[in-house]
Order: C-alpha cells, then sequence, then structure tokens
C-alpha cells in the first residue's frame, strides 16, 4: 500500500488492487459476486479512508440496500470525526435501509454530536430517537433500541416541577408505545413499566396495568409465532438477482411467510397501525428481495388495494429504477395508470418500453396499438401500426394481431383480410402466419381462398418447416372436403414428407394409423385405448425396425414424442384419468386414536395361533386379548398402545413366537455389541443366529480343544434344525439350553472374547478356556 501513490492516481481501487487482484477480476466480471463483495468490503476495513471511499462506493451502487456495507461506510467516518460526510451517508441510506443495527449507529452519531450542545442538544437526541422509533419500531429486533431511549430519558435533568411532570408524561408515553408491540424484551418492559408506575402512584399503576394489560398479553403471545417467522430469515444475504439456488428459494419462501403473517393482522390492531406494520415488512423484505420483480408487483398491489394509489404508483417508479429491464412492471406500472384513468402517464411508461424504436420488441408495438385503441380510438392504432410496420423489429405477429383487432373488435373483415393479404407478401415462409391466415379465412367460411392459401404456402416452404402446414390441410380436407380431395391431400403430404428420412417407401404405405387419424375427432377415437396403445407401439417399431437392436429400447409403450407421429398423442392424454386422494379426508396420525375393525383374514395366513386359539373376523378380538394375557409385560403393554390398522396382516405365529422367546430386559444391553438380525425370510434358525458365524473349515480347524469343538458342533446341530411352531416347544427348547450353559457348557477365555447366543433366545453365552 504504501508505494501506491502513484497507481492511486490513475485508478481509486489501486490499494484494493495490489491486494488482491484476483477479487478485483471477479467483481469486474460480475458485479454480484458475493463472494468478491465481502472480500472487497473487508479490504476496505484496513484501508485509509480516503482509499477506502471508492471502494464503499462501487460496493453500494451495485448493492444500494446492504445496511452492513452502509454501517461499515459510516463508521470509517465516524472514525475520523468526519461528521459531515457522516451526515451525508446517513442522509443516502436510513430511510432505504430500516435495518436496527445500522439505526442504532446513527444514534450514537447524534448523541456524540449533541453531547456537549446542552438542553439543545439533549431535545435534537430526543427528536433522533423519535425519528428511529418512527421507522424501526414496530422491528421484532428494537427492544433494545426501546430501552436505550427509556433510559436516556430517566438520565435527563429537570429543573423545575413541570420539567419533571413532562418527563415522567414522556416516560409513560413511550413504555405504553412500546408493551403493545410483538419485539424482543417486551417482557422486561413491562416489567419495567410497572415498576416505573409503582414507583409514581399505585392507586395509578393499579388502574392503568389492568387497562394495557390485555394489550401486553396480545404482544406478547404474536410475538411468539412471529418469532418462528423471524428465525427463518438470513439477515446477512445480499440483495443479489436470483439464480435459482435453494438458499435464495428458501430465503423466498421465509419472506412470503412473514408478508402474509403481517397482513393477516395476527394482533388486531386498528387498520392504520396495521398497514404500517405491513409496509414495514415488505420495505424489509425488499432490502433483501431486491431484484425481485413479484415482490415489487405485491407491494404496489396491496398498496393499491389498500386505497393508496399514489403510493402504489410511488412502489412502482421505485421498482424500475431497481429493475429497469423488467418489461413485466412495466406493464403492470401502465396498466395501474389506465385504471384509475392516468392515461398521459401510462402512455409514458408505454413510451419508455418502445424507446427509440429501434430496440422495441414486437410484444411492445402491438400492446402500445392495443392501448391506443382503448385510449385514443381505431385512427390513433391505424396509424401507428403503419409507422410500426416499417421497424426493423416488425415480426408476422404485429399484422396478426393488428388483423385481429380490426376483425373482433371493429367488424371490418375487409380491413382484416387486407391485412393479412399485406403481411403474407412479407411472411410467406413463415409456417405460424400461414396458420394464423388460415383460421381467420376459416371464421369467413372462405374454403375456396383458404385452398387457395395452402396452395400458395406450400409450394414455397421447404419440406422441413411445411409439417404442421401440411396436418392443418389434412384436418381441413376431413373437416371440409369430399373423401377424394382427404385422400389425395393425405398422399401429397406423405410424398411431401417422405423426402425427409430415410424411411420414404414406408412413410407412403398407406397404415391403420392413417385412418384412425382420419377417424378420430377431440379426444374421441375410433378404438380401445388397447388398441390405440397397440397401434402407437407398432407404429414405433416400424420407424426403428432397420436400426440396430441394441439401440431400441423399449419402454411401457413408444414415448410420448414417439406417440405423436401421424397426429396420435400419449394414450394416457385422453384414457387415463389419474386418480388422486381426497386430502380434505386426511387425519393426523396420533397414538390416540379410536381402536378400528378388525383387519380383514388375507389368504394365505394362517388362522390357528399358539395355544390353540383361532383366529376369524367374527372371534378376532377376543382370541387376541387371550393371547395378550400370555405376552411379557413389556410386550404387553407395547402392544396395547398400537393404534388399530386397516392393512395386510403379518403372519401372526411367526410374529408371536419370535416375541415370546425373547429376553426383553436383557435387549437393552446385549443390543449393543450384537450385530443386527437380517430383516426378510427366515427358512432356518441358523440363518438368523448371531452366534454361528464361523465356516466349517475354521470349526474343524486343529487348533481348538477337542472340547470346543464338540460344543460347536452341538451347538451347530441345535441351531439349524428348524423353528418349532408351538409355543410351548419353543420354551421348553430355551429351558434346554439355559440349562445345559449353566451346566458346563460355558467358559470364559482369558483374550476377553464373548459370542452372543441364538438370536431367538436371546441369551447370552460366553466361553473361556
Amino acid at each position: 500500500m504504501s508505494n501506491g501513490t502513484a497507481e492511486s492516481k490513475s485508478t481509486p481501487l489501486s490499494g484494493w488492487k495490489s491486494k488482491d487482484n484476483e477479487t478485483q477480476d471477479n467483481t469486474m466480471s460480475d458485479k454480484y459476486n458475493v463472494e468478491a463483495a465481502e472480500a472487497l468490503a473487508n479490504e476496505a476495513l484496513h484501508l485509509p479512508i480516503s482509499e477506502a471511499v471508492p471502494i464503499y462506493e462501487q460496493l453500494l451502487t451495485t448493492l444500494p440496500t446492504a445496511a452492513k456495507f452502509w454501517k461499515q461506510f459510516v463508521e470509517a467516518h465516524m472514525a475520523v470525526n468526519n461528521d459531515e460526510a457522516t451526515r451525508q451517508v446517513f442522509s443516502r441510506c436510513l430511510l432505504n435501509c430500516l435495518q436496527v443495527p445500522l439505526w442504532r449507529c446513527y444514534i450514537c452519531f447524534i448523541k456524540k454530536v449533541n453531547d456537549k450542545r446542552g438542553i439543545d442538544g439533549q431535545e435534537e437526541t430526543k427528536k433522533a430517537f423519535d425519528f428511529m422509533l418512527n421507522y424501526v419500531g414496530a422491528d421484532i429486533a428494537s427492544g433494545p433500541v426501546w430501552l436505550e431511549y427509556l433510559a436516556y430519558l430517566k438520565s435527563l435533568p429537570a429543573q423545575t416541577t413541570l420539567e419533571e411532570s413532562q418527563r415522567m408524561t414522556l416516560i409513560r408515553k413511550t413504555y405504553q408505545r412500546a408493551i403493545v408491540l410483538p419485539i424482543h424484551h417486551v417482557e422486561q418492559l413491562w416489567r419495567d413499566y410497572e415498576s416505573f408506575e409503582n414507583s409514581v402512584s399505585r392507586a395509578l399503576a393499579k388502574g392503568l396495568s389492568s387497562e394495557y394489560q390485555p394489550k401486553y398479553n396480545s404482544a406478547k403471545a404474536v410475538y411468539r409465532e412471529r418469532k418462528k417467522y423471524v428465525d427463518e430469515i438470513d439477515w446477512n444475504m445480499l440483495a443479489v438477482p436470483p439464480s435459482g439456488s435453494p438458499k435464495e428459494e428458501m430465503q423466498w419462501i421465509a419472506w412470503n411467510k412473514l408478508l402474509s403473517f403481517e397482513k393477516g393482522n395476527p394482533q388486531r390492531i386498528d387498520n392504520a397501525s396495521a398497514n404500517k406494520r405491513i409496509a414495514f415488512a415488505f420495505e424489509q423484505c425488499l432490502m433483501y428481495l431486491y431484484h425481485y420483480p413479484d415482490i415489487w408487483y405485491a407491494y404496489a398491489q396491496w398498496h393499491a388495494k389498500s386505497g393508496s394509489t399514489e403510493t402504489a404508483v410511488k412502489v412502482f417508479q421505485r421498482a424500475l429504477k431497481a429493475l429497469p429491464d423488467s418489461e413485466m412492471l412495466k406493464y403492470a406500472y401502465a396498466e395501474l395508470e389506465e385504471s384509475h384513468g392516468a392515461i398521459q402517464a401510462a402512455k409514458k411508461v408505454y413510451e419508455l418500453l418502445l424507446g427509440d424504436g429501434l430496440n422495441a420488441t414486437a410484444l411492445s408495438h402491438i400492446q402500445f396499438i392495443r392501448f391506443l385503441r382503448r385510449t385514443e380510438g381505431v385512427e390513433a392504432a391505424r396509424k401507428y401500426f403503419l409507422e410500426a410496420r416499417k421497424s426493423p423489429s416488425c415480426s408476422y405477429h404485429m399484422y396478426v394481431a393488428y388483423a385481429m383487432m380490426a376483425f373482433c373488435l371493429d367488424k371490418d373483415s375487409k380491413v382484416a383480410h387486407n391485412i393479412f393479404e399485406a403481411g403474407l407478401k412479407r411472411f410467406m415462409h413463415e409456417p405460424g402466419y400461414i396458420l394464423e391466415y388460415v383460421d381467420f379465412l376459416c371464421r369467413l367460411s372462405d374454403d375456396r381462398n383458404i385452398r387457395a392459401l395452402f396452395e400458395r404456402s406450400l409450394s414455397s416452404l421447404p419440406p422441413d418447416e411445411s409439417v404442421e402446414v401440411w396436418k392443418r390441410f389434412s384436418e381441413f380436407e376431413q373437416t371440409y372436403g369430399d373423401l377424394a380431395s382427404m385422400l389425395k391431400v393425405e398422399q401429397r403430404r406423405k410424398e411431401s414428407l417422405s423426402r425427409m428420412g430415410e424411411d420414404g417407401e414406408s412413410v407412403l404405405e398407406s397404415s391403420l394409423q392413417d385412418v384412425l387419424s382420419r377417424y378420430s375427432f377431440m379426444d374421441l377415437w375410433p378404438c380401445s385405448a388397447r388398441d390405440l396403445d397397440h397401434l402407437t407401439r407398432q407404429e414405433w417399431l416400424s420407424k426403428n425396425i432397420n436400426k440396430k437392436v441394441e439401440n431400441i429400447v423399449l419402454p411401457n409403450g413408444a414415448s410420448s414424442s414417439d406417440r405423436s407421429i401421424s397426429g396420435i398423442p400419449n394414450v394416457s392424454n385422453y384414457f387415463g384419468k389419474i386418480v388422486y386422494p381426497d386430502t380434505s379426508r386426511m387425519v393426523i396420525y396420533g397414538a390416540t386414536q379410536r381402536p378400528g375393525p378388525a383387519a380383514p383374514m388375507l389368504p394365505g395366513v394362517p388362522s390357528t395361533l399358539p395355544f390353540g386359539n383361532t383366529l376369524s373376523n367374527e372371534g378376532a378380538l377376543n382370541s387376541s386379548n387371550g393371547i395378550m394375557k400370555d405376552l411379557p409385560p413389556a410386550l404387553f403393554n407395547f402392544a396395547a398402545n398400537l393404534p388399530a390398522v386397516d392393512g395386510p396382516s403379518p403372519d401372526v405365529n411367526f410374529v408371536i413366537s419370535i416375541c415370546l422367546q425373547s429376553n426383553l430386559t436383557s435387549a437393552t444391553a446385549i443390543s449393543v455389541a450384537h450385530p443386527q438380525l437380517q430383516v426378510g425370510s427366515a427358512p432356518s434358525t441358523s440363518n438368523m443366529s448371531g452366534s454361528n458365524n464361523y465356516k466349517q473349515g475354521d470349526r474343524l480347524s486343529g487348533k481348538r480343544k477337542a472340547s470346543e469343538r464338540k460344543e460347536e458342533d452341538d451347538t451347530s446341530i441345535t441351531q439349524s434344525q428348524p423353528l418349532p411352531r408351538d409355543a410351548f416347544k419353543i420354551r421348553q427348547l430355551q429351558k434346554a439350553r439355559v440349562t445345559s450353559s449353566r451346566g458346563g457348557g460355558g467358559s470364559v477365555s482369558h483374550g476377553g472374547s464373548a459370542s452372543y447366543g441364538s438370536g431367538f433366545s436371546g441369551d447370552l453365552s460366553a466361553s473361556s478356556g
């Protein structure tokens, strides 16, 4: 930095450039690069004010609502006691950046400037506090500001009794303004207010407390709800154009939730106060969603619906300053002006859209022609059309729009026909214009000129651009022609399309799809859905019959793009209706649901339960109660809390047998080291055991003792047996295993290793030497 004196004369950003050239290059290439802007602001912190000012100006020109950069800018001026520059910066940013930290910085500056000015300085400071609270006093983060203002008022000296009375009255009014706001520290403000009133007069305090207690309770309740929405907002986000990132979309959703919440007036305050709070929410939202036209439009529309048209106009003017290239906002602004009779103001907006006329779009010409017809009459629209058609941006859309306006609104078919004919000389090569002209002639029932128009256009259009025109020609003959003309046009269409692809001969051949296309109408088809799907599949196969087999991938029927060949659409568009569930009848799941009817019996599910109980639809409840009595207490409590379900039933025999042999008391301790069981079918106990994890070769290893091999072989034989279906046998098997393990089979190895028993039994077996 020290050797950059000469460079600083050539460019104001030389200090930053010498430090971080890469950051500057990124900023120049993308002025909305958030990382580069943050790096640039951090760099300015360490520069002298003379070198930092151009950097801040560059940042704030690009990001005019970045309150944290404005705050950093004014703090740089305050650090060098440059009061005049500080005032100028505050005058540029305060009303556009309604953020509490920036405004608190403003109060600090005012208190510093007026500290030694006596009574005059105190009055200026009070005015500054009042000015700030009128703008940001409704911010949820303004609680500390109210506390600071009250502390300042209490610290002011009072020379006379009158001054003391005025000071106490001002403190009381400030408290009463603060305790009805849903802001941080509202509870502390209420406690302080009660203490203040009690210190003045207990009798008066009782009456005022009973009056303001309901208002305070309402503010406290709304604050809790408001805080949920505010916590979702990123208050450090910079206002950049939307890029579609998930973070930006989440912030857009969060702001819209907060706006909807404020519009609902949850505190039920008067309309003036509610509107002020809603406007404040919009202003804060625009600090971060500055480049979102939908937010600007919503803000202006809200003002217009609230009866404040002038304010809505000002919002649109600010919006066009923020987004000068947004045609949507310009049309919306012109519509607002025209709706309340400001024709000249609306005309100026349209002229702003048109510019010098050279770069105006065809759409802007069309909309201005319509505006002139609405406001100044047919002659004014005609004169402008005659001038606009000479513009280089004139397209066939202008001819179509003006001709249809003359035909539909002015009921002048002759003028419309002449306009279409004049446009045909310029746009004979445009299939879209030909089709629009055909539609116009169809409204006139001029079939002779329609056929002539088809012949003229098809003779000049190349085959690849005439597909839609041929299709419309065929549809016209199918509707208005005889059978001979219909077949003739269809054959000519095939001959023209055959020149486009390699399968020309196959296109020329007649097929059942041609009959289907000729004898269908709208969504009515001369076949069933299955037949239509079959024909579509066959057509797709016929077009790919000469391709390599590996390149042909048959989906479940031909794709939508393939089915559109020869005018055959996707079957699902006509025959398949998607049935959606009635979400209005859905209920949120809760464990306290009433027990519903027993689940219906399914085929293949055994109806015989352990202990000889039989499960049926009639006696399901009684038999289930009998089974529940035999369950362990923990399992009984678990099953009793299960909600009633109406769906497929599991194999009750299998589930109960597993539950009965589970040692629920030791399940928690075992699950720490026990591997999870495989989920799926279990043909035998050995597949689900947690102990039988060794290979047969390991069991036959000569390194083990004979007694260990014998014990493992016995265990393997026992566990490889299929699971008994009878619960009594299961319990007997469980007792036998416990007895055998206690009788001398269990040993603990000196190495500290332990193997777990069967996954069914839940016993912990240990081997030791």
